[in-house]
C-alpha cells in the first residue's frame, strides 16, 4: 500500500461524505504530506475548486515546487495539469485514469513523470460515483 495515496484516498472519501466528487490529492515532499485536498467543487459552488487545486492552496506558498510530488486518485484534468506545469512539479502519481483519462499528454510533454497505480478502490469510489451522479460528473469533467 502506498501511503500518500491512502491519504489521497482518504480526502476523496471526505469530499463524498460532505456531498461532493471523491477525488482527493496530497502533495509530498522529502516523504512528508505538505498539505491535502478534495474537490470541494458542490461545497464551495466554485468550478476550480478541483482535488488538486484544493491541495496547492492548502499548501499555500512554498516556495519551490520542483522537489514535490503530487499524489491524486485520480488523473489530473488541463486545469489541474495546467497548474502541475505552471508550478514546476516534477512527478504526479495516480489512482487511476480508467474512468477519466484526464491530461497525461500535457503533463508529460512538459517532462512530467506520471505514474498511474491504477488501483481498484481508486476506480470502484469513481465508478459507482459516475454510475450514481451522472450529471453531476459531466458537469465536472465539462461535459
Amino acid at each position: 500500500m502506498d501511503q500518500f495515496l491512502e491519504a489521497a484516498i482518504a480526502e476523496a472519501k471526505q469530499g463524498l461524505r460532505e456531498g461532493g466528487i471523491p477525488i482527493g490529492s496530497v502533495l509530498v515532499r522529502n516523504g512528508e504530506i505538505l498539505a491535502r485536498g478534495h474537490n470541494r467543487r458542490v461545497q464551495n459552488h466554485d468550478p476550480v475548486t478541483h482535488a488538486e487545486i484544493d491541495c496547492l492552496r492548502q499548501a499555500g506558498r512554498i516556495g519551490k515546487y520542483q522537489q514535490t510530488t503530487l499524489y491524486s486518485t485520480l488523473m489530473p484534468c488541463f486545469l489541474c495539469a495546467g497548474a502541475v506545469v505552471q508550478f514546476g512539479i516534477r512527478k504526479v502519481v495516480v489512482g487511476e485514469s480508467k474512468t477519466f483519462a484526464g491530461a497525461i499528454s500535457l503533463m508529460e510533454s512538459h517532462g512530467v513523470e506520471v505514474v498511474d497505480l491504477d488501483w481498484d478502490e481508486c476506480k470502484q469510489l469513481m465508478s459507482d460515483f459516475i454510475e450514481n451522479n451522472p450529471q453531476l460528473w459531466r458537469e465536472d469533467i465539462g461535459e
